[in-house]
């Protein structure tokens, strides 16, 4: 469940904005399936009082906005990916550069020791 977008806003999105910055036209739709980083998810009230800048124009979802619905099989994808990331049998790959460390952000990827 996703909340709004909008600083301090407590409520459950309902509706995506994206907007279009080449026809200078601010789009609210139905919820988007997955976040994106270049839009914004608002609750019902957000999304029919947004207005645009002067200038601009506002395609808005004609009707009213569902509230997003999950399935049984949400919930148990959701416990079946837990439960992998969980296994203590899981194979875990470690690739290193040879003669480095494999830093990566504030990770190291230590190469292994050599036997003997």
């Amino acid at each position: 469940m996703r909340r709004c977008s909008r600083t301090g806003c407590t409520e459950l999105a309902v509706a995506t904005l994206t907007y279009v910055y080449a026809d200078s036209t601010a789009v609210v739709g139905p919820l988007a399936t997955q976040a994106e980083p270049h839009s914004y998810d608002l609750c019902t009230g957000h999304a029919h009082n947004l207005t645009a800048p002067r200038g601009w124009e506002v395609v808005r979802f004609e009707g009213e906005f569902a509230q997003p619905q999950h399935s049984g099989e949400d919930l148990t994808a959701l416990a079946d990916a837990v439960r992998e990331a969980g296994r203590v049998d899981r194979p875990v790959e470690v690739v290193a550069r040879p003669g480095g460390t494999g830093r990566r952000g504030h990770l190291r990827v230590l190469p292994k020791p050599e036997d003997g």
